[in-house]
């Protein structure tokens, strides 16, 4: 291996860029079709010409202005770290629009590369770029790519390299302000010492940057400048140059700076790209005609959604049917090899009921999450939060609160931490606070069994769609009221963009369907195994004086563990038609929904294995072990109504762990989380008590 290299690539939302990263480095990063998919930066490696490229995704961002966490990120990390070569990811259907965040980028004095991507879909909309008149205009090579089809990565790469190599002569030009804007620069650069801020190149010109950040007012700089030996000086030099702007323009030197920056792009934009009159509409415009339309629009999504849980239920019950069925073959192989005794029913009834029963909802999960990132990746998400945004408005928020609102059916965690592109903090933290209403991943298992297990495969998917549905209407009703008493003030305004449609790639939505997987399996051979044995074990322990045998029967269940913990939650949960099994898987799903699923398929598994044992010792045995769909049915005692209201409680009920723990991190407060354990809980207990009285008032159960 000859060198090493570190490149960052950074881009405005929607531009592709993470797009790209995947073909870089083949790494699982997520990639979605709206802005604030990325809030973390990512990283991967790639190989090339003997040449160990790491590469580094910076969050998605506009601007270096530091006005939000994705540019507070984005800039520090180019500031403080060692970066050869910057890879610019420019839309090119939006030239104008990306070109801001490039020249702050050329401010920054590294070396720049800029990836035009998209160049097909700006081609075919009659958008000609002059690319080699704006790589001298910039100062910077250009190299067009299709990151949806893997086009021109090789070519990226040659750039990369020859950056690197300082075999770029076009990068020592830097975009120039008007005269009086360029004389008080060069006029703060003098009295800021070479040494004012270290970075990780030395060789750069760090101060001219500064000195447009300190007449931009910034305040993270002007925070930093501060803190020098030289701070009192240089700060009277800035209000100096400050006011000689202001006297100037009669205006504030911050709107000057970014005139002047917009007026260098707006020229060289002018220059640059020609268009082809077209007599008709795009095909992006053509669709949004109607998937826009404001009497259209809701309706479309909501039968969009709709067909997506039907075609989740109506594909995925076979295939869960048959996973359901291989490992009840497996555990009855199991009950006729092994002895009886705990170990073979730690076996049968604590792991393979417990993690097996969750396991056979795979199918149901990535079916959802296909349909989800297929989606995103046409760009209809987007849309979805300008359908809702006049909904959203009338609860105290706006469209763009709606997208971490889709993000929560995947898992809660992600899509509280992506809050973090809501400006207004009491629009973020309402935002937190719903999202556990959300249905996640965590809460299908569960909704799949009881709609399988109780309802035909001609209404599951309804009933499937119908909780969907209501977790949106009581997020958007608990809004309101958050809004209005627990964190009132104006709404802000919503601006967005919306990308241009497109078919997601394949690899990128295979890629998503991969990770899902993995986690799932991940968590099912770690935490739900866990979990899984130590429900076995309350409900097996402690041991009766008359042996093993008698402590798996029923009878001692109830005097075990957990079944004195479910006796005791029993009286606050029987006015919702649950007994105390019910409670106690619902007590364990406190650390991950899915456990509410093993847990049950370990009670009934337990039970099961007793009236198996029951019946040999009567000649009427059985070498089968029934689907955990089977045994809910008929061993539960839950009825449709019930089986609905217990849907409906663990729609609703507390976080998982995981959640609390995210709501307390991005809330800097445990009042907060405190506040979305016991919100959650009671509005449950209340949703659940009317849904069951009112279903027994018209004749249901």
């Amino acid at each position: 291996m000859k060198r090493k290299l570190t490149i960052a690539l950074a881009g405005n939302p929607n531009a592709g860029k993470t797009t790209i990263f995947n073909n870089l480095t083949g790494s699982n990063q997520h990639v979605g079709n709206y802005p604030g998919v990325t809030v973390e930066k990512a990283e991967g490696t790639l190989v090339y010409k003997d040449t160990k490229i790491h590469v580094i995704d910076l969050p998605g961002t506009y601007s270096l202005s530091a006005y939000s966490p994705e540019e507070v990120v984005s800039r520090n990390f180019l500031i403080e770290e060692n970066i050869d070569v910057i890879v610019n990811i420019v839309d090119a259907t939006n030239l104008e629009r990306n070109l801001n965040l490039t020249v702050q980028l050329i401010e920054l004095d590294l070396p720049l590369v800029i990836a035009l991507n998209m160049s097909d879909m700006a081609h075919s909309q009659g958008i000609k770029i002059n690319q080699e008149l704006l790589s001298q205009l910039l100062g910077c090579p250009i190299v067009p790519v299709v990151g949806s089809k893997n086009k021109g990565t090789a070519e990226l790469l040659e750039m990369v390299l020859s950056t690197a190599d300082g075999q770029n002569t076009l990068q020592d030009k830097t975009p120039r302000y008007a005269k009086v804007i360029e004389e008080q620069i060069v006029s703060l650069e003098r009295v800021l010492p070479l040494t004012i801020m270290k970075t990780a190149d030395n060789n750069r010109n760090i101060r001219r940057w500064l000195a447009i950040k300190l007449l931009e007012n910034d305040e993270e700089i002007i925070s930093y400048i501060k803190k020098q030996p030289q701070a009192e000086s240089i700060m009277v030099a800035v209000k100096k140059s400050q006011e000689a702007m202001r006297k100037h323009f009669k205006q504030d030197p911050e709107i000057t700076i970014v005139e002047g920056r917009y007026a260098f792009i707006r020229g060289t934009c002018r220059e640059t790209i020609k268009y082809d009159i077209r007599e008709h509409a795009s095909l992006t415009d053509r669709i949004d005609s109607i998937l826009l339309n404001r009497v259209l629009g809701l309706p479309i999504f909501l039968v969009l959604m709709w067909a997506l849980f039907q075609f989740t239920f109506a594909l995925g019950t076979p295939l869960m049917e048959l996973l359901d069925a291989g490992i009840a073959w497996f555990a009855s192989l199991l009950d006729i090899v092994l002895p009886d005794g705990l170990f073979k029913s730690l076996l049968i009834d604590g792991i393979i009921a417990g993690v097996g029963g969750v396991l056979i909802f795979l199918p149901n999960i990535l079916l959802l999450f296909l349909g989800i990132s297929f989606l995103e990746g046409t760009g209809y998400m987007a849309r979805a939060a300008f359908v809702t945004d006049r909904m959203m408005h009338a609860v105290g928020l706006h469209g763009k609160s709606f997208i971490p609102m889709v993000l929560g059916f995947g898992c809660s965690v992600p899509a509280i931490m992506s809050t973090r592109t809501l400006e207004n903090t009491r629009d973020r933290f309402v935002t937190i606070l719903i999202i556990p209403l959300m249905s996640c991943g965590a809460k299908l298992p569960v909704y799949t069994l009881f709609s399988a297990a109780f309802f035909s495969q001609k209404v599951a998917g309804n009933v499937l769609f119908s909780i969907y549905i209501i977790g949106i209407l009581l997020a958007l009703v608990m809004a309101k009221i958050f809004r209005t008493w627990v964190l009132p003030g104006d709404s802000e305004p919503f601006v967005m963009e919306l990308p241009a449609y497109r078919l997601p790639t394949v690899k990128s939505v295979l890629l998503q369907i991969k990770f899902r997987a993995l986690l799932y399996l991940k968590k099912a051979g770690t935490v739900i195994l866990v979990a899984s044995m130590i429900v076995w074990a309350l409900f097996t322990l402690p041991l009766t004086p008359d042996g093993p045998e008698n402590a798996l029967s029923p009878a001692t269940m109830e005097a075990s563990y957990a079944g004195k913990v479910g006796h005791f939650v029993e009286p606050l949960i029987k006015p919702l038609g649950f007994d105390w099994k019910a409670g106690i898987a619902l007590l364990a799903g406190f650390s991950g929904k899915e456990i509410v699923v093993s847990t049950l398929g370990t009670l009934y598994s337990i039970e099961e294995s007793d009236r198996a044992s029951a019946s040999s010792t009567t000649g009427d045995s059985t070498d089968e072990f029934g689907s955990i769909a089977e045994r809910i049915k008929s061993q539960s005692g839950f009825t449709p109504l019930t089986a609905y209201v217990f849907m409906l409680f663990v729609l609703i009920y507390v976080p998982c762990i995981a959640t609390v723990a995210i709501i307390y991190k991005e809330t800097n407060s445990w009042g907060w989380a405190g506040f979305s354990i016991a919100y959650t809980t009671l509005l449950a207990w209340i949703v659940s008590f009317i849904a069951y009285r009112v279903g027994l008032l018209l004749g249901f159960y």
